[in-house]
């Protein structure tokens, strides 16, 4: 089959799957108006993998309502319904839709008035002709929406579905509009299809990082500190130090030069940047007694261009390559907020590399191998990029010139082209001062993650006035790119224990080795072999608990340990260790020198 004839399938098999996954929130919501008559509508879309709709109802649902609601859809579903869209004038909508008390409704409509429709459709539920059952006659209309539609030919086409959630959703997203419930469903295309995804979401929520952070002791966050705002106890941040230790040691080796930047500034970085007026994630200013007003940063951009102006530069010394792993502080919404994917207090590996023109494409060049070598070492290899571009249909987004905007966007596309990178355009996705590279990884759950992000600036060095002296002697605007391999540490955090399920490779594992002896006759040797290991730099625990040696397998199998050291009469006597492996189970006995060149070779080559 022709690529071309590939895609158009695909675009196909998509809507028929959306059309289905449309029916169901109209099957959803006839069969929230047969338990509660007097529930309004609110809207209900589709999403990734289904549907929700919003409804004010008499009472609060509880899960068991959902089991109810599931066999009044079946029931829909069974009489094959039959979708049949007509057409009324805008006025008579908000009219039929105010005297059926259901103003939502009505707001949905006036709202299509204001943008100029003069003609809404609707979208009726009819029994089929050939309908035999007990209720109702051939013919007639068992529900209605106002709808732009498509929809499966019938109820009885509308593969398998399941009701999952009910959470609660402010109408149109506003915390000033009322508190609707909204009920969430999955649709797929068959039975088979459905039963996988359960399967992922029962292994999701095993791997759920804000589950693994609490039983592992990675992190936590407090209600007294304030949501968004993570923790991290000694096991979480040997974890993120060997993370951050490894990037740090791969950008000095390439010639990135580390730098340190403070946490708050003057508004006025702010304004030159631009950042006031097109950023909206700030924090509120400091109000300081005969000072000017000072802000938290929420990105870094700033205080490198400051630092960089701070000197001269020759053409000779470009690129300058800063790096800095450092906090910004960002006023996410609290409903948005998720154990370590999406806080306020993110750290980033933050770099900003400075240079001419003609050394774009070797710059980014050197971070896309960077790039592609930290996916690698993570097992992050199942990848692909978007590239980000800025829309001209919607301008005042956007800083600078929009020929810089094309040549940009122009540069970016030509680099991952040539590596043969699968990438896809993000029409909209840019930062407001340049085009970007964002990279998006798949874990082994078959989830897309957002990374990696390289952006070419070609507007800040303007704005802040940057310059290096060329060749000529004259000065000359630097090109800047922004760069951020982890993204944001906790972020990346999270992902990866989500990726491991907590299980992680030994170069990683805040423990590397417990030692446990079988009673406390055998701790001396123990003790030995924990101070020979700890003084070559390998993380160990001694477990001198009067516990059981099975429940202390159990405990260190429960902290995922990559190596568990057993040692009892025989291991003392032979001056050995008997090496239980996490991942096969196997128990092999070894002098402990033996071992420890066993692991540090795995730890040198990060094995995973």
């Amino acid at each position: 089959m022709a690529k071309k004839e590939r895609n158009e399938v695909a675009r196909s098999d998509d809507q028929t799957l959306d059309h289905m996954r449309h029916s169901c929130a109209h099957m959803l919501a006839q069969a929230v108006l047969e338990m509660f008559p007097e529930a309004k509508l609110g809207i209900g879309p589709t999403t990734e993998t289904g549907f929700y709709y919003d409804f004010e109802l008499p009472r609060t649902l509880v899960p068991e309502d959902l089991a109810l609601l599931q066999e009044k859809m079946i029931k829909i579903a069974n009489e094959r319904q039959t979708f049949e869209r007509r057409e009324e004038p805008v006025e008579k909508a908000i009219e039929f839709y105010t005297k059926a008390g259901q103003p939502y409704k009505a707001e949905i409509a006036a709202d299509l008035k204001k943008q100029g429709e003069t003609v809404v459709s609707f979208y009726e539920n009819r029994l089929p002709e050939h309908y035999k059952g007990t209720e109702g006659a051939p013919g007639d209309v068992r529900f209605y929406d106002l709808c732009r539609g498509g929809h499966s030919e019938s109820t009885g086409k509308t593969g398998a579905f399941k009701l999952f959630k009910i959470a609660g959703a402010y109408w149109r997203g506003d915390e000033k509009r009322p508190m609707l419930q909204r009920i969430y469903g999955l649709c797929f295309n068959d039975k088979k299809e459905l039963n996988e995804y359960l399967q992922l979401q029962e292994e999701a929520k095993k791997r759920d990082h804000r589950k693994l952070g609490k039983e592992l002791q990675l992190f936590t966050v407090i209600e007294e500190i304030g949501p968004g705002l993570p923790l991290f106890y000694p096991k979480g941040t040997i974890l993120r130090r060997e993370v951050e230790n490894y990037i740090t040691e791969m950008q000095e080796r390439r010639g990135y030069m580390p730098i340190w930047i403070p946490h708050i500034t003057k508004g006025e970085l702010y304004k030159i940047s631009g950042h006031l007026d097109k950023y909206d994630a700030m924090y509120p200013p400091m109000s300081l007694k005969d000072e000017d007003a000072y802000y938290m940063k929420p990105m870094n951009c700033p205080h490198f261009m400051m630092l960089y102006k701070s000197l001269p530069h020759s053409y000779k010394e470009l690129p300058v390559r800063y790096v800095c792993t450092t906090t910004n502080y960002r006023y996410e919404k609290s409903g948005e907020l998720s154990g370590l994917t999406r806080v306020r207090a993110l750290t980033q590996d933050d770099c900003h590399v400075f240079m001419r023109a003609d050394q774009i494409e070797q710059e980014i060049n050197l971070m896309l191998d960077m790039v592609s070598q930290v996916y690698k070492t993570f097992g992050f290899e199942n990848f692909w990029v978007r590239i980000s571009t800025h829309d001209p249909a919607n301008k005042e987004k956007y800083i600078g010139d929009p020929k810089i905007w094309e040549n940009s966007e122009s540069v970016l596309k030509g680099l991952i082209e040539k590596r043969g990178w699968k990438h896809d355009i993000g029409v909209g996705e840019a930062a407001f001062y340049g085009p970007k590279l964002d990279f998006i990884f798949k874990d082994v759950l078959g989830r897309d993650w957002q990374l990696s992000t390289i952006q070419l600036d070609m507007n800040l060095p303007q704005r802040f006035e940057l310059e290096y002296t060329n060749a000529e002697g004259n000065a000359e605007r630097p090109v800047v790119v922004h760069r951020a391999i982890l993204g944001s540490t906790e972020r990346f955090l999270g992902i990866l224990i989500e990726h491991f399920a907590g299980a992680f490779p030994t170069w990683l594992a805040p423990v590397q080795v417990a030692v446990l002896p079988v009673s406390e006759k055998f701790i001396e040797y123990a003790k030995e072999i924990q101070t020979e290991l700890v003084n070559k730099g390998v993380r160990v625990e001694l477990d001198d608990s009067n516990e059981s040696l099975g429940k202390k397998i159990r405990g260190a199998e429960m902290f995922k340990t990559p190596y568990m050291l057993i040692i009892g009469e025989k291991e003392v006597a032979d001056n050995t260790v008997s090496v239980r492996n996490r991942k096969t189970k196997e128990q092999t006995v070894m002098p402990p020198d033996e071992f420890a060149v066993k692991l540090f070779e795995e730890i040198k080559m990060r094995s995973l």
